[in-house]
């Protein structure tokens, strides 16, 4: 197939899937055409099979903000006509799945066999969505697609919920690269961050208030209260750095905390780690997590979302009430004071994640494209 994929270009989890997918995709044959405003950072390298195009906005007086929706469009119709797509797929539903459509409506029956299918990823419907500024045009956009997925049981529910929806939506979970994501010591690189023993606790994100990490560093602080030797390691960045700094210094616990950024290799960093937090205030599935147990890490969530249906609670980690960091602090301490349950907790961790293997879950993607082709072009042929 002749792919085009919509995705942005950030490290959240959205633009992750996309870009994984589509690496996913060409390596299974398929041609894929990756749209956005900047290179993502997974679509870094040569990749055969995968073109990446730009989408520039050129910037006049007359725009205070520079309309991306229409040269995406622009830029959809280019790919449509001349590179003879098969199919558009967007991950995230505005603008993407609003500028394929105008696509396509620019076209006509140039384009009528070519399905827009949109993915659902989480703050598009639970956030942006929900705004009543974009509510009626995201709602008009998910019908008009072709065909809809959400990466969580949750969200399709969400979804239907929130607005009214008249198309299906197929749940295809997000996935994970099993041979990336493994769990592989390198004991130079541990042996710089902890001694004696210590335990080390992760958190990636990208800082934003819904992560919740001040939280993170309540609980770490609760941890070494308890007597625990351990190490906190912040990966990622956002505009709540700066505030969770400032609680660390308060609590006294700095000195045990590192704040190592954005990281690429975040793989090399989830090995050595033993605990993985996530206390998230809204997580539709948890892509970090996922990437946390495929490195054999147990994880120690919130209850929001779409965690429940990836952590196990008791076997993989576990599952505490939004906010309540005295329980995650206790469910920490229990893991690091019973070695054998934390072992059973990392294997369990890693068995999970297998079920959430890339190449099977690009297949899932790969059947349901060839489901809603067939159907579209069946409807286009028996069209009056």
């Amino acid at each position: 197939m002749n792919i085009g994929i919509v995705g942005y270009p950030t490290y959240g989890g959205s633009g992750v899937v996309a870009t994984e997918l589509s690496k996913g995709l060409a390596q299974r044959g398929h041609k894929v055409h990756f749209m956005s405003y900047a290179r993502p950072q997974r679509l870094d390298a040569f990749e055969t099979n995968i073109s990446f195009h730009e989408v520039s906005i050129n910037a006049y007086p007359l725009f205070e903000y520079p309309p991306y929706d229409l040269a995406l469009a622009s830029h959809m119709v280019n790919l449509i006509e001349y590179q003879k797509l098969d199919l558009l797929h967007v991950h995230y539903a505005i603008p993407h799945t609003t500028s394929a459509f105008l696509a396509k409506q620019i076209l006509g029956a140039k384009a009528a066999h070519v399905p827009i299918i949109t993915t659902l990823h989480g703050t598009d419907i639970t956030i942006v969505g929900s705004d009543p500024s974009y509510l009626p045009v995201v709602n008009f956009s998910i019908n008009q697609s072709d065909g809809v997925t959400a990466v969580s049981g949750f969200l399709r529910d969400e979804t239907y919920m929130r607005f009214e929806i008249n198309n299906a939506i197929e749940v295809i979970p997000n996935f994970v690269d099993l041979v990336r994501f493994k769990r592989n010591v390198k004991e130079h690189f541990r042996k710089a961050i902890v001694q004696d023993g210590e335990k080390i606790i992760t958190h990636v994100s990208n800082f934003r208030k819904v992560k919740r990490v001040t939280d993170v560093a309540e609980v770490f602080s609760r941890v070494l209260n308890a007597g625990i030797k351990a190490k906190l390691l912040f990966v990622g960045d956002g505009p709540e750095r700066s505030t969770v700094e400032a609680l660390c210094r308060e609590l006294g616990c700095c000195e045990h905390v590192r704040f190592l950024g954005k990281q690429e290799n975040v793989e090399d960093i989830l090995s050595l780690s033993d605990v993985f937090l996530m206390p998230s205030a809204s997580e539709t599935f948890g892509l970090a997590a996922l990437e946390a147990m495929s490195c054999g890490v147990p994880v120690v969530s919130s209850d929001v979302g779409g965690l429940p249906e990836l952590n196990r609670d008791g076997v993989t980690g576990f599952v505490c009430k939004l906010e309540d960091v005295d329980a995650m602090a206790d469910r920490v301490i229990a893991m690091f004071s019973d070695d054998d349950l934390h072992a059973r907790m990392q294997k369990a961790a890693r068995t999970r994640a297998e079920e959430f293997e890339l190449d099977h879950v690009v297949a899932m993607y790969e059947a349901y494209y060839e489901k809603i082709v067939a159907r579209l072009r069946k409807k286009v042929a028996y069209q009056p």
